[in-house]
């Protein structure tokens, strides 16, 4: 296990239930876990599969239970997984947390998902608090429109002054926000990525600045960078090497690691349009 980064952006290479073991109980503000979700996929060369559903849950349960631990009272959750699981997620929290919120963050495809059966366009999201009566929830940090006051102007009679309907309102529990593609700016060589407004809408929610966030699956690092840029601490646990180079480089902490520098990768149409801009320019 090697542990990278200053005191403000901590970056842990090595296995999340090892990791875990290492914080202090009851010192994370906020954590936000993404998981592998023994559905198949390939993480720089290692199979997001376990032998049986019962043994990728009995390993879920495991860090469950380590998160838990390591969040302070007054301190928030968010988890997720797929959705053939989550119902298992939520019967085993339920018992050991206060379930505020089942969020579903839905997406859309512009490509055939299925032809036998409805293809799912969504994942879901658990928001879990230790101590239901004090808990951080920054509700104007998140205000979204609330289209009947903002643009319908329609007027609530119900009221004792007729009054027109308010023009924001804090978000329901259907987000939409569109997956992260190869040719947006915060792409990153990872398969399951998260946008940066998906975490800025948690973690401005569910934490303040200075206060400390924690990622067991950082993956493509999008939580600490949110982070990071909002003013709070942050630990993120990684086990996959190229990853962790995406979060030393993200997060710069380091332009070299290894004695390799740290540096983004170019994309195909990056490379295009570089020839491209070259090829104007020997005819200028």
């Amino acid at each position: 296990m090697e542990i990278l980064g200053n005191e403000h952006c901590t970056i842990i290479h090595g296995d999340a239930l090892e990791a875990l073991q290492t914080l202090p109980d009851g010192s994370v503000d906020l954590i936000f876990a993404d998981p592998p979700y023994n559905i198949g996929k390939s993480f720089h060369g290692q199979k997001d599969k376990w032998p049986s559903e019962e043994a990728y849950l009995q390993w879920c349960y495991q860090w469950l239970d380590l998160c838990i631990q390591k969040i302070k009272p007054n301190g928030s959750f968010y988890v997720m997984t797929a959705t053939q699981f989550m119902p298992f997620f939520d019967l085993y929290l339920r018992n050991r947390l206060f379930i505020l919120s089942r969020i579903i963050w839905y997406y859309d495809s512009s490509g055939v998902q299925a032809r036998k059966y409805f293809g799912s366009r969504y994942e879901p999201i658990l928001f879990c608090v230790k101590d239901k009566n004090n808990y951080t929830f920054n509700a104007n940090d998140i205000l979204v429109e609330a289209k009947t006051g903002a643009r319908r102007k329609l007027i609530d009679y119900r009221k004792p002054i007729p009054t027109i309907y308010n023009s924001e309102k804090v978000p329901g529990n259907v987000w939409e926000f569109p997956r992260v593609r190869y040719r947006m700016d915060e792409y990153e060589n990872h398969p399951t990525q998260k946008p940066v407004a998906l975490m800025e809408r948690i973690i401005k929610a569910s934490s303040n600045v200075g206060d400390l966030v924690l990622d067991p699956f950082s993956g493509a690092f999008t939580t600490a960078f949110v982070a990071q840029k909002l003013g709070r601490r942050s630990i993120s646990i990684e086990l996959q090497e190229e990853y962790v180079k995406i979060g030393l480089r993200r997060l710069q902490l380091a332009t070299e690691y290894k004695g390799q520098k740290l540096l983004k990768p170019v994309r195909s149409f990056e490379t295009e349009k570089n020839l491209y801009q070259s090829a104007l320019k020997l005819f200028d």
